[in-house]
Formats: C-alpha cells, sequence, structure tokens
C-alpha cells in the first residue's frame, strides 16, 4: 500500500470512529455537564476540523475560511476552557457536522488528487489526522468520565496468556537509543512523529529489572485493604497533598458493597476482576503503591528501552504494523484481558502489554529532549514541559495508527481519569 493510500485510509477510519463516537449518544448526553478532563463532544468534533483546514487546506492549497470568525472558538488556546460550555458560543450540532464534513471531505479530495503525496502533503496529512485520533481518546475518557455505554466497536477476543509472566526481567547495561533520529524532510514524511520524540540519541543504561507485567487489579487490591490511602507514610509531599485535595478512600470508580470491592466500566458496574490490568490511578497512587510494595517506577528511558530492546524496534514485537500482532488496541479487549495475555506481542525482552494497554506512569519529568525543534504546531509539546509526568505505552483509547514505542505523553501528576496504569521496577 503506498504512503498516500495509508494516511487516506487512517483519515477515513479516523472518521468512521469519531462519527461511531457520536451517534449513539442522544442530545441531552451531548449536553454534557462541565468537567475540568473533558471537552463537550460537540467542541472536539469542530475543534478536529479546524485542525485540518488551519495546518492543512489553507496554507498548503490556499482554501479560504469554511467558517469566517470561528477561528478563535475551535482553537483550544483562544476559547478559554469553560467557554467551550457557554451557549451560544459553540455552534449547534448540525452546524457543526456541516463544517466537519466539508473539511474532511476537502481534505480528501486533496490528498487523493494525483498518483502520490508530495512530503509537505504526508507529513501534514499525517500530522492533521494524528491530532484528531488524540481527540478519540478524549472522546472515549469522556464517555467512561460521564458513564456512557462503551464505544460501539469495543470488541472482546480470544487471547493466550502467559501464566508464569508475573516475574521481573532483567535489563542489562549498555548504550540505547532513545527517540527518533533527527530527519530531514523526506523522512519525517515516511517516518512519522511528533516534535517531543525527537532527536534520538543514545544513553548509558544502568542495568534493572522490571516487571513483565502491569500491576494487577489484584495487585492492588493487597496496597488498598493494608490501608495505602491511609497510611500517610506511603506517600510522598505531593502525593499527601493529592490526597488532601481528593479525599479518596480507594481508586477512582471503584466501590465496596457487601464485602465485594466493584469497579465502573463506562455505565457498567462490574466485580474488580483481579487479573486485570489497574487502570485510572494518578501518580501519586502509583507511586504509593510502590513504596508500599518496596518497589519504584521506572524512568522513561529505562521504559523505552524494556520495550524497544538492543535494536530499537519501532513496536515490543518488530517492525511490522499493529495490524500483524497487535496487543489490546483500540478498545478490543478493552482493560479486560489479563495482564499476563498477549506473549506473543511481548517485548525482546519479554515485557507485555507494553503498549494499547494502558499509559504507564514513568518518574521522569515530560521535558524536551537536547536538540529539540518545535513543529509547526508549537503547543503540542511545549506548553507541557517542567510540570507534567511523562507516560508511555498508549492506551486501550489510542488509537493503533498513531501508537509505537517512542510515543510520549504528558499527564499531570494528579489526572486519573485516562486510561493510566504503571508497571514496577526492582529498588
Amino acid at each position: 500500500m503506498s504512503l498516500q493510500e495509508q494516511v487516506l485510509q487512517c483519515i477515513d477510519h479516523t472518521h468512521r470512529q469519531m462519527m461511531d463516537l457520536l451517534a449513539d449518544l442522544d442530545e441531552a448526553q451531548l449536553d454534557v455537564p462541565y468537567e475540568k478532563g473533558i471537552n463537550p463532544p460537540i467542541w472536539e468534533i469542530g475543534h478536529s476540523a479546524f485542525f485540518y483546514e488551519f495546518f492543512l487546506l489553507r496554507p498548503l492549497y490556499g482554501v479560504d475560511p469554511v467558517m469566517p470568525g470561528f477561528d478563535t472558538v475551535w482553537d483550544s488556546f483562544d476559547i478559554p476552557h469553560r467557554e467551550r460550555w457557554t451557549p451560544g458560543v459553540v455552534p449547534t450540532k448540525k452546524e457543526t457536522l456541516a463544517y466537519y464534513d466539508r473539511v474532511v471531505g476537502e481534505t480528501i479530495d486533496r490528498l487523493s488528487a494525483g498518483n502520490s503525496l508530495t512530503d509537505q502533503e504526508a507529513y501534514l496529512g499525517q500530522y492533521v489526522v494524528a491530532h484528531q485520533q488524540m481527540h478519540l481518546e478524549s472522546l472515549i475518557w469522556c464517555r467512561q468520565t460521564l458513564g456512557y455505554p462503551k464505544p460501539s466497536y469495543t470488541r472482546e477476543t480470544e487471547f493466550a496468556t502467559d501464566e508464569n509472566a508475573k516475574v521481573d526481567v532483567e535489563i542489562p547495561a549498555g548504550t540505547y537509543l532513545i527517540g527518533v533520529p533527527s530527519p530531514a524532510p523526506d523522512y519525517l514524511a515516511l517516518n512519522f512523529s511528533f516534535d517531543n520524540e525527537r532527536p534520538g540519541f543514545e544513553k548509558e543504561i544502568d542495568a534493572f529489572r522490571i516487571s513483565r507485567t502491569l500491576v494487577s487489579q489484584e495487585d492492588f487490591i493487597a496496597f488498598v485493604e493494608d490501608g495505602g490511602y491511609t497510611d500517610s507514610d506511603h506517600w510522598s509531599f505531593g502525593g499527601n497533598y493529592w490526597r488532601s485535595q481528593f479525599q479518596q478512600a480507594s481508586p477512582r470508580y471503584w466501590e465496596k458493597l457487601d464485602g465485594e470491592w466493584l469497579v465502573r466500566r463506562f455505565d457498567e458496574q462490574v466485580p474488580v476482576d483481579p487479573d486485570a490490568p489497574m487502570l485510572h490511578v494518578s501518580f501519586w497512587e502509583a507511586e504509593a503503591y510502590c513504596h508500599w510494595a518496596g518497589r519504584r517506577l521506572p524512568n522513561e528511558f529505562e521504559w523505552e528501552v524494556a520495550a524497544r530492546g538492543p535494536d530499537a524496534r519501532k513496536f515490543p514485537w518488530g517492525a511490522e504494523s499493529c495490524t500483524t500482532a497487535r496487543t489490546a488496541m483500540e478498545c478490543i479487549n478493552p482493560g479486560t484481558a489479563p495482564v499476563t495475555a498477549f506473549p506473543e506481542s511481548a517485548s525482546p525482552f519479554g515485557c507485555l502489554q507494553m503498549i494499547g494497554t494502558a499509559w504507564e506512569w514513568t518518574t521522569s519529568q515530560y521535558l524536551p529532549f537536547n536538540g529539540f525543534c518545535v513543529d509547526m504546531y508549537p503547543y503540542m509539546s511545549t506548553l507541557q514541559f517542567g510540570d507534567h509526568k511523562t507516560a508511555r505505552g498508549g492506551s486501550l483509547a489510542t488509537s493503533a495508527s498513531l501508537i509505537r514505542n517512542t510515543y510520549r505523553q504528558a499527564i499531570f501528576p494528579d489526572r486519573n481519569d485516562m486510561f493510566t496504569g504503571f508497571r514496577t521496577c526492582e529498588k
């Protein structure tokens, strides 16, 4: 398949998923209450269309604004977060969908013209659809936050497990490649990445031991029932401040009824599955668990080495795309498969589900690599540098065509609404 066909297929697939995430919500559900960690779905759709228009159609093809005067509504850095809920500020569903359909249709028409894409068309086409895919993920965690049904394209599939996987593996000391090599324009078109993944560099890594699996819900229950949320000694200064602010006695979405722990998955409350991965924890909760367990979190470089191995591969299982050896990706077995599942897609060192199940907390602050050069969109990374933690791995809600071993996510350490989990290292 040519690069042109891949980009067009990706745009179509992403468009269909976004429409699926809208189609089964009625008007009352679309009128979402204000929440700090989400956006109104209609605004998300208009914002995604604006990104296509502003960064591809206008500069590359000279297309006039489709909704003159609305740039400040759709641009997330012009409209304050609360204003996205103000009646009359954001256009109606009908108006927004008409805008979205026109912009996406124009994009497909432009990128379909000719027999191939220029480097600039290929790069910008991948950039704007990758941005939309980020908003797909935020729409999915919005559904979880509000207790809406899981995405209609969620599927449960059969899987193999490795029952001997709940052990540590030794990662040998050595020099490993981190990030993506600083690319020439043609390389960037063929091997898309974000500015925060570049420039790649070699780093000396000391030997360490890391768990083959994510922390399971059974592991975390032991922490909770041993008084983990009430014993301040397990929590750092930042963690204790988080405890005082959020007043949680158990993980988000958990409730104990008649002696049984239950968890809410989208709109269903189900018994906690001891073998399933722990999700929806803040950095502080993950850090406190590690203190209680006598473990530690990896830094992001250790995590990347454990995922990539000595040959710096793109995916844990190799260079092939996610469609040939995927883990639990794009809401397939969404957090329901055991942490010992999918041994066929293990990393070279034997670590399971390193991408596609949960964003994994690391101890690393989200900072630029040395030699960082900002992309065309200056806010993709720069506003998060310094006060966010780096998470790795991509979650069950992350688009399969977006995910890779070098992908970095900035998450504020207080947040537990995203699909975040963690694995631990030996101290």
